[in-house]
Formats: C-alpha cells, structure tokens, sequence
C-alpha cells in the first residue's frame, strides 16, 4: 500500500515558477516509477511527467517540456515536480501517482495509486 500527499500548489504569475512536492507512505516507493497528472475543469486527466523508480530516466508531454523537471529522492520518499515559466494554460489540478512498474510510463492505466491533488492556478 503506497499513501501519497501533494502539496506546493498555488496561485502564481504567468512566467512564474512553483515546486510541487509528493510525500509517498509505504516501503515500496523506491521501487516504483512515479508520474505527475494534471486536470483542468472540463477536461480529462492529463500525462505531465514520469520517472522511473532510479530517477534515471524520465519523460514529458510535449506541452511541459524544456520548462518542468521531475526529480526524486528515494531516501526522503518523496517525487518533484518544479515547474518554471509557467503559463495559464497550466491551471488545473496536479495529482502525484505511482506506478505498479519500476519503469516510467506516460500511461493512466499503469498507475494503481494517487494523491488527493494540489491545485496550480497561473494568471495572465
């Protein structure tokens, strides 16, 4: 059983930069890629970024990349989520997620745990 909390959301400017931090419960954290997801009214969950269970390897949806970076430290047990240059299209809920592989996946249907969600709302 894995337990994970968001927090570091919040209201920022366009142009702006915010951390989002994931503390993850449970022994088997460093074992498993862990993902970050976003949700904005009306649409469906979306893929941001992954990373895989060495923090080696890591991917992106095209929309983030070059202005997020996902880290993780296993010994703390928790994943990031810094995110600079920020633009409004980024306002939504971010949700933290862990995979049942130690691989990164990009895929929704690879991830059997999630956070409660941290909300980022960027003003024009």
């Amino acid at each position: 059983q894995v337990q994970l909390v968001e927090s570091g959301g919040g209201l920022v400017q366009a142009g702006g930069s915010l951390r989002l931090s994931c503390a993850a419960s449970g022994r088997t954290f460093s074992s498993k890629a862990m993902g970050w997801f976003r949700q904005a009214p009306g649409k469906e969950r979306e893929f941001v970024a992954t990373i895989s269970w060495g923090g080696g390897s890591t991917y992106y949806a095209d929309s983030v990349k070059g202005r997020f970076t996902i880290s993780r430290d296993n010994a703390k047990n928790t994943v990031y989520l810094q995110m600079n240059s920020l633009k409004p299209e980024d306002t939504a809920v971010y949700y933290c997620a862990a995979a049942s592989v130690p691989g990164r996946s990009p895929d929704r249907s690879m991830y059997n745990y999630w956070g409660q969600g941290t909300q980022v709302t960027v003003s024009s």
